[in-house]
């Protein structure tokens, strides 16, 4: 068996200051591919492996076809080893364990990989694969000497108290760790604010109440301040829960932390409730906002079926993405228009929203429209000649939406059609937010603080977790902060709404001459990077 080593292609050069020998790389290749008679090739040619964008590229045949033929690519992350090669390593506890004796294979063996596209099609590639997650025979920590802690960033979502909960009691009750901190108040928490003992008696019931046990702010980053106190405190795994922006933060604290060569294992575990973190199946508390989000549309349209030309407004949470709206209203089925950021739409002229309105209204006397929050920014911004501002987060900050076309629709249809019109408008977003997660949530919560743990545990770090098709594994960090998750337009999901709905696409009609989308951009579309669920 043959393995060959290829750098993975990087648009962003942000280098690791760690330059790996091939000592190094070739006992990183007979720990992770533990084979006899490994042979390397151009592992010597290597000078510099970016964390940023993965250490390795892995091909190996494993008796599928000649080397590097069956284009089998594992996109790693990072180890302790790889800049503490001396590292001892020690049984797993589990072993012990009495819950785990029954289990048939405690252990995930270092060959197991999960499989970034599993439809293929005769003679394809192999393609992209992440490590499994899950427990692994050896791990790199002894338990009394673990000092953990946790931190919550951004905002709010349904699981946050799930996800601190299982990281303590995983901690506790798989590998015996007793020394776990909580940082409150987000990423400054770690230089200005206190900090908190978590036991698992501590943290028993948080689980049934909404919100962030460890507060959470926006903003606060300073990798410097931060890896300071990691090190003052003597921590040695941090697990950060977080968006788009935190996991950036997280992978900083990861690099300065090989920087200084400290055995110190940094975990993230992805949190946005709009569902726009790229590779993973979706994230926790999506299902919780979806479920949640029904009530608001059944309100709306009991409100509207129970006056003339009623026409009721709710807006959902989706700053870039509108998986929440799309799936919201498939799941409901009462709601005659979905406006989300990645399909603009227009007001006035033939194939506009007016026009579709006026026609739903002769049609049912009433109707029910489902818009993210995200929708028709630029569209509001240029009405309402508002400047660009950002958030902590630096996050634009959003106008409000939903309120400017509830205005825009009343004073069409009083003013120029001449027509009464009942408008009813919801805003859920806060109270979707602040929720405990249901069942759902709740295991899926689990499952990703219990594969952070274990991950931790076995040295590995600078990764985020989440499920790939159905099976947790361990993502470099940078490919899930790398591009945002948006519904694409030319699947059949998106098709399936307008189906639903029988909503105009808005694509075409005279009005839809400033939002057209020329051919450019949709084979830009067509060939992003990211998929709808």
């Amino acid at each position: 068996m043959e393995a060959s080593i290829s750098l993975l292609g990087s648009t962003k050069p942000n280098l690791s200051p760690f330059v790996p020998s091939s000592n190094v790389l070739h006992r990183r290749l007979r720990r992770d591919f533990p084979v006899p008679a490994l042979k390397l090739k151009n592992v010597s040619g290597l000078q510099r492996i970016s964390h940023q964008n993965r250490l390795l590229r892995a091909q190996c045949s494993n008796g599928l076809g000649p080397v590097g033929d069956d284009g089998f690519v594992l996109e790693d992350v990072p180890h302790l080893t790889n800049f503490l090669p001396d590292l001892p390593s020690y049984p797993n506890p589990l072993k012990e364990s009495q819950a785990y004796a029954i289990v048939k294979r405690t252990f995930v063996s270092s060959e197991d990989v999960v499989a970034q596209n599993i439809v293929v099609q005769k003679g394809s590639k192999r393609g992209v694969h992440f490590r499994r997650a899950g427990p692994r025979e050896r791990v790199y920590f002894k338990s009394d000497e673990v000092k953990a802690c946790i931190v919550t960033c951004g905002g709010l979502c349904p699981g946050i108290n799930t996800v601190i909960r299982e990281i303590v009691c995983g901690l506790n009750n798989m590998y015996g760790v007793n020394n776990i901190l909580g940082i409150q108040g987000g990423y400054r928490g770690f230089y200005s604010k206190n900090t908190m003992t978590l036991t698992p008696k501590v943290v028993n019931d948080i689980h049934k109440r909404g919100g962030t046990f460890l507060q959470t702010s926006r903003g606060g980053h300073d990798t410097a301040k931060i890896v300071d106190n990691i090190q003052d405190r003597g921590i040695n795994q941090v697990y950060i829960i977080g968006g788009d922006g935190t996991q950036k933060g997280a992978e900083k604290i990861y690099q300065e932390v090989e920087r200084r060569g400290l055995q110190v294992a940094v975990s993230g575990i992805p949190k946005t409730i709009d569902n726009d973190i790229a590779v993973i199946d979706k994230s926790f508390g999506f299902d919780t906002a979806v479920e949640e989000a029904q009530r608001a549309i059944n309100a709306a349209h009991v409100e509207v079926e129970s006056v003339e030309n009623g026409v009721g407004i709710v807006k959902l949470m989706g700053r870039y993405s509108g998986f929440i709206a799309m799936i919201a209203t498939l799941a409901n089925r009462d709601v005659d228009c979905c406006l989300i950021p990645e399909s603009p739409f227009f007001l006035e002229g033939k194939g506009g929203l007016f026009e579709f309105i006026e026609q739903r209204l002769k049609e049912n006397r009433h109707m029910v429209i489902v818009i993210a929050e995200g929708a028709g920014q630029d569209y509001v911004s240029q009405s309402m000649r508002a400047s660009e501002t950002k958030d902590a987060s630096g996050n634009r900050l959003l106008l409000d939406v939903g309120l400017w076309l509830t205005q825009q629709i009343k004073d069409h249809f009083t003013n120029v059609r001449k027509m009464t019109i009942n408008m009813k408008y919801i805003d859920p977003t806060y109270m979707i937010r602040a929720i405990p997660s249901n069942a759902s949530d709740n295991l899926y919560c689990t499952l990703l603080a219990q594969s952070a743990v274990h991950g931790a545990m076995a040295g590995f770090s600078g990764f985020t977790v989440g499920p790939v098709n159905s099976r947790h594994a361990y993502i470099p960090i940078s490919r899930v902060t790398e591009v945002t998750n948006t519904v694409k337009l030319t699947d059949r999901m998106w098709a399936r709404l307008l189906a639903s709905t029988n909503q105009p696409s808005f694509l075409t009609g005279e009005g839809a001459l400033q939002n057209v989308i020329d051919m450019e951009t949709q084979e830009m579309i067509d060939n992003m990077k990211i998929s709808s669920i």
